[in-house]
Formats: C-alpha cells, structure tokens, sequence
C-alpha cells in the first residue's frame, strides 16, 4: 500500500422505497446488524482514512447509527435527485484533496475490503482517472452490462433496459463500485445530465464523461461474485443472510 490519503464516500440518503419499510434502507438490518455498518467495517478493514456518508431520508436516524465512529463525516443531500447529485453534495468536502475517493452505496453489505484494497493498489500503479470494480456473473438479469472495444478497452456501461439483444449477452457487469481520482472528478460532475427516465444525475455517467474528456479509465474484473449482492428488497436481505453465514463457517 502507497502512502496515499485514501476517502471514501458512501451513499445513504435514499429511502428504499422496496423494502416496504419506513427504515432509511441502510439501516435495514441483516444478520441483525444495520447493513450500512458491513459496508464501513470492511472500509476500516481497507485502511480508509476518511469516510463521507451522504445522508437525506431520515437522516438523523442514519447519523446517530455511525456518528461515534472515529473516522466518519456527514453531507447532506437535500433532494434525492440521484447517486451523482449525492456525490455533487460532496463538494465541499473534496475540494482541494488531488487524492483518490472510493465511492459506493451503503446498501452492499457484500463488500469485500480485500476488493478495495485491490482497487486502490491498481488505481495507484495505473494513472487511471477512474478505476470501475467489475465481476462476471452467469446470471446478470438487471444488472449494467461492461462495454469494451476490441482491444478490451473500456468505452462504457449500458444498463439492462437500454441494452440491446447482443449487449445483454455480456456477463461482465457494473455493480457501482469505483475510485476516482478527485479533481477529475469535480471537473465531470457538472458534465452529468437528467436527461433519462427517472430525471436524475448518475455517478455511472462519470467513467464515460472522463473517457471522452481524454482520460484513462480501468474496468478490473477482480470483484467477488458474492458482491453482486446488493439489497433491494426484503428478500434480498434473506439471500444475503444467507451468503453472510455460508462465509462465517468457511
């Protein structure tokens, strides 16, 4: 590991409309532990020296789970316009630090911290401006399909429902974890449209804003298909609960 500052963001403002509960998502527990504390632990595990927690539905309730936690900071997004206006809403809190930020949502309690440590180590001996984790997986139904070139190069994701025929063949897919290098991405976030169905600004429109601006970007399969596990519903909480135990006995 290089002597690099390492910050993280983690998105948890969102209300997790699925989950058919009043409960701010990230505080759904599994295993009886709010989900959001798996995904700080395994920051903490990957030596990440300062974590930005953007709260918004609920947000004092998410704020007293976690505000005891040495190395935690809070931004607030006022509207739930998207994951890239939550990361616009962390402004302030970037400017001026020309280190790499990991970003990712609070809702994977499958993260691996030996992921992010991978991540970082590659996006410091890369010079990449964005470095996306990515994981093949048999089955990606609904999941932001990796694009490359012939060479293998990154060009972009597309996501299931923009997805052609072809396109929904690839089993290489984006499950939102990545590093950015900081300033580049201040400079692509006033890039982001809302010009899609949901009228929201996406964190995914950054590699492909970075990449058209010149920039080097990585999409590293190296992710654990275990971390495809993401929660969206109550059911999602069983299966991850599931593969939760199945690690503890290994």
């Amino acid at each position: 590991m290089g002597s690099t500052v390492r910050k993280a963001i983690v998105l948890a403002a969102g209300k997790g409309t699925r989950m058919k509960s009043d409960l701010p998502k990230v505080l759904f527990p599994v295993c009886g532990k709010p989900m959001i504390n798996y995904v700080l632990d395994a920051l903490d595990a990957a030596k990440i020296d300062e974590i930005l927690v953007v709260v918004g539905y609920q947000k004092d309730l998410v704020r007293s789970e976690i505000e005891s936690r040495k190395n935690v900071k809070f931004a607030e997004q006022k509207e739930l316009l998207g994951t890239g206006h939550a990361v616009m809403s962390c402004r302030d809190y970037l400017e001026g630090f020309d280190g790499p930020v990991f970003i990712i949502a609070g809702d994977n309690p499958m993260l691996q911290s030996s992921s992010v440590d991978r991540l970082f180590e590659e996006f410091e001996k890369s010079g990449a401006s964005c470095v996306l984790g990515t994981v093949y997986k048999e089955n990606p139904f609904g999941m932001g399909r990796v694009l490359r070139d012939e060479q293998g190069n990154f060009i972009g994701v597309v996501e299931e429902k923009d997805a052609t025929d072809e396109q929904r063949k690839i089993k290489e897919i984006n499950i939102s974890y990545y590093i950015f290098n900081t300033p580049d991405l201040l400079a692509s976030l006033d890039s982001i449209r809302n010009n899609n169905a949901q009228k929201e600004y996406y964190i995914t429109d950054v590699p492909k804003i970075l990449l058209d601006a010149g920039k080097k970007i990585l999409a590293l399969p190296v992710l654990k298909e275990i971390e495809c596990l993401g929660v969206n519903t109550q059911a999602d909480v069983a299966e991850v609960e599931k593969a939760i135990q199945a690690n503890a006995q290994r």
